[in-house]
């Protein structure tokens, strides 16, 4: 039993710190690298824990077959977004939010010119 509480330690403190040594320096979280290191040599048990918990590089995430990865664009490309699974949908979603758009425009033209002819907006509007 002794043996056991002795060598989980070792093994999983000999673990951390060969993987925080191969770790790049930009993956690292929290702390940089050489800290990980030190705490993982001097805190075994604690800097082990540590390092697994809040310090180790996150690895990428699988992505099931309909989600997107990450673009240059997050705010409208963020991953687990489910993406179209039939190029013509996708496509013909497109359009109509296309020719909507261009009816709001056109509607916000008309207004403004009815505005700026000296019509008083909506209510000028019989229709």
């Amino acid at each position: 039993m002794r043996i056991v509480l002795f060598l989980v330690p070792f093994v999983l403190a000999v673990y951390c710190v060969v993987e925080a040594i191969s770790s790049r320096d930009g993956d690292v979280r929290n702390l940089p690298k050489l800290w990980w290191i030190l705490l993982i040599l001097f805190f075994p048990v604690v800097g082990s824990i540590a390092w697994l918990v809040a310090g180790r590089p996150q690895r990428a995430r699988r992505h099931g077959p309909h989600e997107r990865s990450a673009s240059a664009f997050p705010e409208y490309d963020r991953p687990g977004r489910f993406a179209a699974a039939d190029p013509a949908a996708d496509e013909e979603f497109l359009r109509q939010v296309r020719e909507r758009a261009e009816e709001q425009r056109r509607k916000a033209r008309e207004e403004k010119r009815r505005e700026a002819e000296g019509g008083s907006g909506p209510e000028a509007d019989p229709a």
